[in-house]
């Protein structure tokens, strides 16, 4: 997935910090299989960033001027018509979304989740491991830390409009959410429930419209703050 040969992925990259965003777009650029595209220095010019250049992947910081990261998530993914960037292997679908952050309990990479981000990494990570979560994430797939994502979720109080839907899953439904929420895979998943790949795909497909969830991870976080999913379930 990250060979040299493929595709490079189109990187946008937003912070409000000019060295933090600098040293990002140089230590990224040099990474194989990514091309950054562009930066953004607050949550309005992000939108408009994205808008204009079409990339496969924002990587979101969420405490933003004028604009959160919140907010800006949640505008990129309603505003995207499906193009790509140019030369884009990836134009179908908005931007893939990626939170940076310092501090892993923060109420606002939780928030931004549940917009409809695809994970999030820590800025103090090597750079070659946000580069393979930029990677993975384009490639479809979601950056889930459930320990720390479990964590996140039980410091935030819980209310009734985090209820889930009235669209109830079925049992075999909540049992893959669960098994998704302990960051399993849709093959391990087939492996630990003896099913078909194909058949994982279609209950997890079943899961995100019946919970209106944008992606695996979004999904998750309404399973945590619902209550159907414990902060201290393993699995």
């Amino acid at each position: 997935m990250s060979g040299a040969s493929a595709a490079p992925v189109t990187l946008l990259i937003a912070d409000d910090d000019e060295v933090t965003r600098s040293g990002l777009r140089t230590l990224l650029a040099a990474q194989p299989g990514i091309t950054v595209v562009g930066e953004a220095a607050d949550g309005v010019e992000v939108v408009e960033q994205a808008r204009r250049l079409r990339p496969d992947v924002v990587l979101m910081d969420v405490r933003m001027p004028r604009r959160n990261g919140i907010e800006a998530t949640r505008h990129i993914l309603a505003e995207a018509d499906g193009s790509g960037a140019a030369g884009s292997p990836r134009a179908s679908g908005p931007p893939k979304v990626v939170v940076i952050t310092t501090f892993e309990n923060d109420d606002y990479v939780t928030a931004a989740l549940g917009a409809g981000a695809s994970g999030f990494v820590l800025k103090r990570l090597p750079v070659r491991q946000i580069a393979e979560a930029v990677r993975v994430v384009a490639a479809g797939e979601a950056i889930l830390f459930p320990a720390t994502l479990r964590r996140m979720v039980a410091a935030r109080p819980r209310d009734s409009a985090d209820a889930l839907p009235s669209a109830a899953l079925t049992g075999r439904e909540e049992e893959v959410l669960r098994l998704m929420a302990t960051g399993l895979s849709n093959p391990e998943i087939a492996q630990t429930l003896t099913v078909s790949l194909e058949t994982v795909k279609t209950h997890v497909g079943n899961v995100l419209t019946k919970l209106g969830a944008q992606n695996r991870t979004h999904a998750v976080v309404i399973a945590y703050e619902s209550g159907l999913v414990v902060p201290g379930f393993a699995g």
